[in-house]
């Protein structure tokens, strides 16, 4: 797994250049659930995936706690 950061993950999901149609809690949960199904797979190592779930769940409690554009802004490049 590439991702490593909170900052990786939101400049991630800036260069996917979604427009308004995504909101960053929508797309970090999805990669959640899409890292959760990854864990059930017998052949991937599973520390990277569960640190990836980790990021993300400190991702959704940022945006709960401060808002979506705060995060974005806080953690933008």
């Amino acid at each position: 797994m590439a991702i490593k950061t909170i900052q990786e993950y939101v400049d991630f999901f800036i260069n996917l250049n979604m427009g308004e149609n995504v909101t960053l809690l929508s797309f970090v949960n999805n990669e959640k659930m899409v890292l959760k199904q990854k864990l059930e797979y017998k052949n991937l190592e599973k520390e990277p995936i569960k640190k990836g779930i980790e990021i993300l769940e400190e991702i959704v409690k940022e945006i709960n706690e401060l808002g979506q554009n705060v995060v974005l802004e806080k953690y933008q490049t």
